[in-house]
């Protein structure tokens, strides 16, 4: 076995051991530590989980990933991911922490006093939640199969397993330790590589000034500058003035933003400390935690497109030699995420713009963090610790969003609807039979992916903007909000955001479904598929809003809940009493 192996399997096998020993030291024995982890959770503690469910394999692998090849129109996925994350904590978490029920159906049952409001929003929570983790299985897959040599599926099912394990043995109060660790592993794994490359290239070892300085070869030049040069000479857009254009960077961060807020695995975090208080400080830590990670990706994204492209073409107008690609050019090609096609028969290596004389013809996003300590010669072990990050940041989201739909299922739509006398025995065993069914779904969802990591996820986000976040809103922040104004607003948003994706990517994402007809894609005003569903929100504002003039308002005790849980003052008793 050859060191960068061992190092592998010592790195991914000591922290798998490390999850599987919380998960059974934290294993939940009831429904409130199956749901919330007993609200037993102190703030730093759930503002490092947060931060860890917070940090997907899009946030991860794919970010940086993204950046690197969109250039500064990439920079849309940190403001919408952070600027949500600013709203959910501000607008949203401390309200529903004072109603003090465990799952946002629940909530949004409550507040709109509606058996169906609750399975609307199962069904929106569902429909999001899934479409989310294929992007962390995708993660997942491609993490394994480069790092343990497998193939790809082989990854998957490595990596169901191991969520399999933890979540269903722990629920909310084991996966709370377990990403706890998770953190610690994924910001370690992202930052050392990080200060290596930043050393290397320009002497700084803090990344995020280093993106702004000089190279270290005594040129003068900077980074930036050196990078859009190199870029441009091939026919690539200047990286730093690449944008999405207008309409579609502002609809691409809306969606993302509301769509963060909207997202239930996190919202269900705020649950699981003991107060209001606890809630608005454990944000304010999650922001510190994410800020990290977010504030190094433009670095590392620059860096690597720097080292990617100067490996290729060591010097102006030098192709490299495909008889002397790099190890880690031949083990990326061997997964199939990286693919050379020799058009020319020169034998050597074209990267350029233009698809007709480009010879790379595959260079998959999500591989540049993964590859990003290879491409730059950094140690063995360094390289190793990136793989166990990557997988660390994949299953802390896909065990988030498991339980938002395990509980979703047996508490809100089983107890809340078909079956209320169900015995709290009954409701955990449920809770852990629905998991496992939803991690299958998930595997076999990762086996045949939609699209790389953090586009599959941006459809996510579009369909929790759409649905959930304006139901959230207009239940804290409009007291006169009825039920079939709530229900009819989130079918709307819902609809036409699944419609518009539906005519772009296919029907459930099924290859040959689309149906544009005659219409150019991206047709409403350019806006992408995934960046819809800013406009799904405001159709679910307008409508809820038109039905609220014609059928009058809330009934008053509902109004006074909503008074309740606005006031400032006071707890709400019993709840996690039940």
């Amino acid at each position: 076995m050859d060191e960068l192996k061992l190092y592998t399997w010592i790195a991914v096998g000591g922290t798998f051991g490390i999850y599987f020993f919380l998960a059974w030291w934290a294993r939940a024995g009831s429904t409130s530590e199956f749901y919330a982890a007993g609200g037993g959770i102190t703030p730093l503690q759930n503002g490092m989980a947060i931060g860890a469910d917070w940090m997907s394999a899009a946030s991860f692998i794919s970010m940086a990933g993204l950046i690197a090849f969109l250039g500064y129109g990439g920079s849309v996925f940190l403001m919408g991911w952070t600027g949500g994350y600013v709203l959910l904590a501000m607008c949203l978490a401390p309200y529903m922490r004072k109603h003090g029920k465990f799952t946002v159906p629940e909530f949004i049952g409550d507040r709109f006093y509606s058996r169906t409001a609750r399975i609307v929003a199962v069904v929106c929570l569902i429909i999001a939640s899934v479409t989310y983790i294929i992007g962390q299985m995708k993660g997942v897959g491609v993490a394994f199969s480069r790092f343990l040599e497998v193939e790809y599926d082989m990854g998957l099912y490595i990596g169901m397993f191991v969520v399999f394990v933890y979540a269903t043995l722990g629920g909310m109060k084991g996966i709370t330790y377990t990403q706890i660790a998770q953190y610690v592993v994924l910001i370690t794994a992202y930052t050392i590589p990080a200060i290596f490359i930043s050393l290397q290239l320009t002497g700084n070892p803090i990344p995020q000034l280093g993106l702004g300085s000089t190279l270290a070869d005594g040129s003068g030049v900077y980074l930036l500058d050196k990078l859009d040069m190199v870029v441009a000479d091939l026919g690539f857009k200047e990286y730093t003035t690449s944008t999405l254009g207008g309409v579609e960077m502002f609809a691409y961060t809306m969606s993302l933003m509301i769509g963060t807020a909207g997202l239930p695995h996190v919202i269900m975090r705020f649950f699981t400390v003991p107060s209001v208080k606890a809630a608005r400080q454990s944000a304010g830590y999650a922001l510190v935690f994410i800020a990290l990670l977010y504030t190094v990706a433009p670095a590392v994204g620059a860096m690597a497109r720097f080292n990617l492209m100067n490996t290729i073409e060591p010097a102006a107008g030098q192709n490299l030699e495909y008889a002397e690609r790099p190890q880690w050019f031949k083990d990326w090609e061997r997964t199939g995420l990286l693919k050379f096609e020799d058009k020319n028969g020169d034998g050597k290596i074209q990267y350029v713009a233009d698809a007709e004389t480009n010879e790379m013809v595959k260079v998959d996003r999500d591989i540049m963090v993964l590859a990003n300590p290879s491409i730059a010669n950094l140690p063995n072990w360094v390289i190793a610790l990136v793989a166990a990050g990557g997988l660390a940041a994949a299953l802390s989201t896909a065990a988030g969003l498991l339980l938002a739909i395990s509980s979703a299922v047996s508490h809100d739509l089983m107890k809340g609807v078909l079956m209320p006398d169900m015995s709290e025995k009954s409701e955990l065993r449920a809770s852990r039979i629905v998991m496992t069914i939803s991690i299958l779904f998930a595997g076999y969802l990762g086996l045949n992916p939609p699209g790389f990591a953090a586009g599959t996820v941006a459809l996510a986000f579009g369909l929790a903007a759409s649905s959930i976040f304006p139901a959230l809103m207009m239940g804290i922040f409009s007291k006169n909000m009825s039920s079939k104004a709530a229900i009819a607003g989130m079918c709307a948003g819902l609809g036409v955001t699944m419609l518009y994706v539906f005519q772009h990517k296919g029907i459930m994402f099924i290859p040959g479904t689309s149906f544009l007809g005659g219409m150019e894609p991206n047709w409403f005003f350019g806006i992408s598929p995934n960046a819809f569903g800013s406009v799904g929100a405001v159709v679910n504002f307008a409508v809820a809003f038109i039905v609220l003039k014609a059928t009058g308002p809330a009934p008053s005790h509902i109004q006074d809940m909503v008074d309740n849980f606005r006031s400032p003052h006071g707890e709400i008793a019993g709840a996690h009493d039940h």
